[in-house]
């Protein structure tokens, strides 16, 4: 174990008290933006008040939300408009940003339109029954700066805006313990030298401790949590870290630097931060075991083998970074050969189970043809239910790739001799069984992903930062686009039966067109669709489903798995006879 860096930060809300709850402030005025709670926020106020300053504390992270959950009055508005600013680099992204206002505002109907370039304000008329309006503006404290791999970026960030007992004003930006935080476990990784060598560490701690409480929102999933957006910073921030240091592409997604862990907690007082290199966790778990078909949560491997176990035909297996089994199983027959996949991305938890439950009902079938590999990432799998012992609804992108740090899809092939981790799992499945369509099943966030201390957005994943519903994504060959198009009519067909799924589709996408236009698919038969030519994978049709299954329990995790399962099976049956015929 090595110690990067052990800090404790100043808290911003101690600072502000201390600085101006004195008496020659008496009589003064106080705004400021920072990065905590309501009822945090709320106390520091009324600790102004008691050393006669008027204070106003608000959200710097998403303030135009903040404002009608804590300042707004809605009684009689039948219209909400929003005039947002236009920023360059990404002139949506301060309607990202107001991201679920549509469905918090409602019945009422709200109305975004861009305002020109330059400033950080939204300006809101409120228009009610009687054709009565009130305009007013809610300022979006952000700064120009440059990122930790040295993009210009736009963020937000603390702001404080003071008028003195005489009248005297001051205005300026207002650099937060949060950002603070940030910035110093980001410079240490980014400085300290790791060789030349992938991968760089066995395992990466970030631990941080946060004075905050997450706020659930009255809509779906949706959540304001500074500790889940402060561990997708620090995830991807650090990985892009690794990406420029290897001198490949940004986004490159074989990178190896090592299994990447930030764990953000509540905790109470200051801010805290520690950044260790670890070796890696390699303890066995067996997990929690459900029913299949009604399973509320992500089930455990343990469980995951057992079913296979049960299914018949021939085991085969392969090893993870950490010495974890990864399971497959071949069935044999006469069909047309299947390849069925799941926990790829580890926090993608529903195809695990839609992958074992669709195994099960084909096992059943007496020529079924297939080989099934439902859990493909037995470590990221172990350290999202490490993560989730801490914050259960959060989406932990950190176990989304393997314990080498890169996405199982793009492991090299190894050398002669060498052992092929995970992949290799893959690579049985093909060669038992020479598939011509895999089906993949993945999934995404149920609810906001952001990133909001470089840019807000996340970097390369801009098109999943919010939810809009389940869909597919196909991959096939040249002279398969013919073929594929078939499969995607059968498979959405079946799936427009699947009950509910078309409303939850309808629902999504309608908010998802509010904040951010367009979703540029192709909806057939109410699911939404990208098709694509692709000759990287060995199957000549490739079919990707993408449920937003990232934090969900319960009845919406059941939704999920389910149809996860029915697509595997649509799929299934829709092949065979395109093949047979």
């Amino acid at each position: 174990m090595t110690i990067l860096l052990e800090k404790t930060f100043e808290r911003t809300l101690d600072r502000l008290v201390a600085d101006y709850a004195t008496p020659a402030n008496r009589g003064g005025q106080l705004e400021a933006w920072v990065f905590e709670d309501a009822e945090t926020r709320q106390a520091g106020e009324r600790r102004l008040a008691e050393h006669g300053v008027t204070a106003r504390i608000r959200s710097a992270y998403k303030p135009l939300v903040h404002a009608f959950l804590e300042e707004i009055d809605l009684e009689g508005v039948e219209e909400v408009r929003v005039t947002y600013p236009l920023l360059g680099e990404m002139p949506r992204r301060f309607r990202l940003e107001a991201y679920p206002l549509a469905a918090l505002v409602a019945p009422a109907r709200l109305v975004f339109t861009e305002e020109e370039e330059g400033g950080f304000t939204y300006r809101v008329a409120l228009v009610r029954a009687d054709g009565r309006s009130r305009t007013f503006d809610v300022f979006a404290p952000n700064r120009a700066h440059t990122d930790p791999i040295g993009m210009t970026v736009t963020s937000p960030t603390g702001w404080l805006k003071w008028t003195g007992p005489d009248g005297d004003m001051e205005e300026r930006r207002l650099e937060t313990d949060y950002e603070a935080l940030f910035s110093a476990a980001v410079d240490v990784i980014a400085r300290y030298p790791w060789g030349e060598e992938e991968p760089y560490f066995e395992a990466l701690s970030i631990r941080a401790e946060l004075p905050v409480r997450d706020r659930p929102l009255p809509h779906g999933h949706e959540s304001i949590s500074l500790c889940e957006a402060l561990h997708e910073d620090l995830y991807f921030s650090a990985l892009e870290i690794f990406q420029k240091k290897s001198g490949r592409p940004l986004g490159d997604r074989g990178l190896r630097p090592g299994q990447i862990v930030p764990e953000v907690l509540n905790g109470e007082g200051a801010p805290r931060l520690r950044v260790e290199a670890r070796a890696l966790q390699a303890s066995a778990w067996s997990g929690p075991k459900y029913d299949l078909d009604s399973a509320p949560a992500a089930i455990g491997p343990g469980q995951v083998g057992a079913v296979l176990d049960s299914l018949g035909g021939r085991r085969f297996t392969a090893r993870s970074r950490a010495g974890r089994k990864v399971e497959g199983l071949y069935r044999p027959g006469a069909d047309p050969a299947v390849m069925i996949s799941g926990g790829q991305h580890a926090n993608e938890t529903s195809g695990v189970i839609g992958a074992l439950r669709a195994a099960k009902r084909l096992a059943g079938l007496p020529e079924a043809h297939f080989a099934v590999s439902p859990l493909e990432n037995p470590d990221g799998y172990a350290l999202h239910h490490h993560l989730c012992a801490a914050h259960p609804a959060h989406m932990h992108h950190a176990a989304r790739y393997t314990a080498f740090g890169n996405d199982l899809e793009f492991e090299p092939e190894p050398a002669e001799g060498a052992a092929g981790f995970e992949k290799d799992i893959r690579w049985q499945a093909e060669a038992l069984c020479a598939p011509k369509l895999h089906v993949n099943l993945h999934g995404y966030p149920a609810h906001e992903w952001t990133r909001p201390l470089t840019g807000y957005v996340p970097r390369g994943f801009e098109m999943w930062t919010i939810p809009k519903g389940f869909f597919l994504v196909l991959r096939h060959h040249p002279d398969w686009e013919e073929r594929g198009a078939r499969l995607i009519e059968a498979v959405t067909a079946h799936l427009d039966r699947v009950p509910g799924l078309r409303a939850f589709n309808e629902a999504q996408i309608a908010l998802f067109e509010i904040h951010a236009g367009e979703t540029g698919f192709r909806i057939v038969n109410g699911v939404p669709c990208l098709i694509s030519v692709e000759t990287r994978h060995a199957a000549p049709l490739t079919l990707i489903t993408e449920y937003p299954d990232e934090t969900i329990t319960g009845a919406d995790f059941v939704q999920a798995h389910t149809a996860q399962m029915e697509t595997v099976l649509a799929a299934y049956h829709a092949f065979r006879q395109m093949m047979l015929s």
